[in-house]
This record gives C-alpha cells, structure tokens and sequence, in this order.
C-alpha cells in the first residue's frame, strides 16, 4: 500500500521542515521527486540524502511568487503526477501591527505563490490523464490564533483554493486536498525561539508544546505519512477536503 512508484511528483518548499519529509518519504516510495526551494543549498542537501538512499529526485532553486520562474521550472519538468504546494512563510502580528511589506510578503508566498505553481502544474496534470494535487492549510484557516492575522487570512484563502481547484477539475482526473497542521517542530520553530526568546529556548517550547492538547508538537514525519495517504491511489476516493492534523487542537480547546 501507499507505493509511489512511476510517479512525479513536485514538491514546493522541499528543502527543509515538512517539505523535506514528504519528499524523503515520498522517494522511499518510489517517486521521483523534485524539489522546488527559494534555497538552493537546502534543495541540494535533501536531494543529496535522497540519492544516498537510492532515490529519484532533483532540485531546483525557485522564488514561488515569481510566475515567470515557476512556469520555467515546471516546463523543465515535464509531466507530473502529483505537486505538493508546501512553500510557505509566517508572520506574527494583529491586524493594526502588521506593516504592509509583511503582509505582502506572506501573501506573496502562500497564496500568490500556490496559485503559480497551480497556474503551471494543472496543464501538465491533464496531458497527463489527471493526478493529485496537495496544498498545505493550517489550523490557522480554522480557529483564531493570537496574533497571526496575515497567517491565518493566507491559510484561510489556501483552504478555499482547495475546494475551488477540486471543483474545477474533477472531470480532469485530478484530486485537490489539503492538510491542516498544528504546530509543528520544525527549523522554523527553532529560529523563532532562538530569535525572540533567547537563552529560554527549552522554557518557550515547552510551553508552545502544551497548547497542543495531545502535550508536544508534530513531528515532520507525521505530517508527510498523511501527505502520503491523500496522494496514494487508496486515497483515490477523497477530493475537496481538509486534513487537520493537530493533536486535537482545533476540537478540544475549544
């Protein structure tokens, strides 16, 4: 169950934190899998530990908000089976706090570039007889999270472009969905921490593990072993719908 095997698969994003664990994951499953990073020395090293492991894949450097590259990659591709829209950058701040650039920014990314890379891949997923494509939501899309104004506004559009695509092309053969995470552990985390609590690292992830109901965060590996499911023929049956993945999250503090 759950084998890749002969597909292509497009990973935004893949060079670090979940990214990185669904293209490792999906390599050992037999894809062959391209990495799509703003980062191309992070790109490089996932590639490097999917070679080592007998795996398929490349790498590419791409800046998601910019149409024109992304279409430039995806042309180099070729046909594809799957494209994980994982690409994503988080801001905190309320609505009155949050500068424009910020905004901007994180707009930019998570929205305007899912739409690119769903603007480049959806031609080549019908020449190819349909596939699977997996966009990356949050918790944030579902309940209020202090202070992650533009965050929460960007997840939220991901979501609705869920249902849209999944609507739009259903008679194409290809399945849209998207998974919900919590917190996650993530380099991310690590930085933010080290970035606003210095010295009170261990204190602070503690604490950030505890508003997760289930007592810890996610690990990447979780989240890449749901992503694997959804773009698994047994998944063949599921299409416009989120996964949250949460460690109760957004059902039990309510």
């Amino acid at each position: 169950m759950f084998e890749l095997t002969g597909k292509t698969a497009v990973i935004t994003g893949g060079g670090s934190g979940i990214g990185r664990a669904i293209a490792l994951l999906f390599a050992r499953r037999g894809a062959k899998v391209h990495i799509l990073d703003i980062g191309e020395a992070a790109g490089a090293q996932v590639l490097a530990e999917i070679r080592e492991a007998g795996g398929q894949g490349a790498a590419q450097a791409c800046d998601v908000t910019r149409q024109a590259e992304v279409r430039a990659c995806f042309a180099a591709i070729g046909p594809i089976d799957i494209l994980i829209n994982n690409a994503g950058v988080a801001h905190v701040g309320k609505a009155d706090n949050t500068a424009e650039e910020d905004f901007d920014r994180v707009i930019g990314v998570n929205v305007k570039g899912a739409y690119n890379c769903l603007h480049a891949a959806i031609p080549l997923l019908k020449e190819n007889g349909g596939g699977v494509i997996l966009n990356m939501a949050s918790v944030a899309a579902w309940v209020a999270v202090p202070e992650r104004f533009a965050y929460s506004t960007a997840k939220g559009a991901v979501m609705a472009m869920t249902l849209s695509v999944a609507k739009d092309y259903l008679q194409d053969g290809i399945r849209c969905n998207s998974i919900s995470p919590g917190r996650v552990h993530t380099p991310f985390v690590d930085g933010f921490l080290a970035k606003n609590y210095p010295g009170r690292e261990a204190e602070m992830f503690e604490r950030l593990s505890k508003t997760q109901p289930i007592g810890r965060m996610a690990r990447p590996e979780e989240v890449a072993a749901l992503a694997l499911y959804l773009c698994s023929d047994e998944a063949a049956f599921i299409t416009g719908s989120d996964y949250p993945i949460d460690g109760g999250f957004i059902t039990l503090n309510a």
